[in-house]
């Protein structure tokens, strides 16, 4: 189930992640082995993180993977800084499980083709904080997912 697209104005976030062009067929193993990597190198740092993300910079997957950052961390081997794109987009919070989230991308591009909106390349996925609760029931499993949109479209 997802809630219904929005168009809003977003500051970019930034963010610690691995860098990699990948297939589709590997982002359901690849984004959270990723995360965690990147996890072990906060930790280890004691740096403070937030949510894990996944931006995918065009069709191609040109990917980025790990975690939103709440304090400054230090690069290390192919933990790199990054951030999400600012500026206009369009999103959506999709409530389920993972294996679902398709809902929620073909509902963004649904609505900015009626919309008039016109999708630029980057588009984003920021996971909600892990709750034991999902592991009884994936339905609430929180995602949103962005798309970046040509401002004043």
């Amino acid at each position: 189930m997802s809630s219904s697209v929005q168009l809003q104005q977003l500051p970019s976030i930034p963010a610690a992640v691995i860098r990699r062009r990948v297939s589709p067929s590997e982002l359901s193993r690849v984004v959270p082995e990723f995360c965690g990597r990147v996890w072990n190198v906060l930790r280890a740092q004691q740096a403070q993180g937030g949510r894990n993300l996944a931006i995918y910079w065009d069709k191609d997957i040109h990917l980025e993977a790990g975690v939103e950052m709440v304090a400054p961390f230090s690069e290390q081997d192919e933990v790199v800084r990054s951030a999400t794109p600012s500026g206009a987009v369009a999103s959506i919070t999709h409530l389920g499980p993972y294996g679902t989230l398709g809902v929620a991308h073909d509902a963004i591009h649904a609505w900015c083709k009626a919309n008039g909106q016109r999708i630029l390349g980057p588009r984003w996925e920021i996971y909600g904080h892990w709750q034991d609760a999902w592991n009884a029931d994936p339905s609430q499993i929180r995602t949103d997912v962005f798309y970046q949109v040509e401002k004043g479209s």
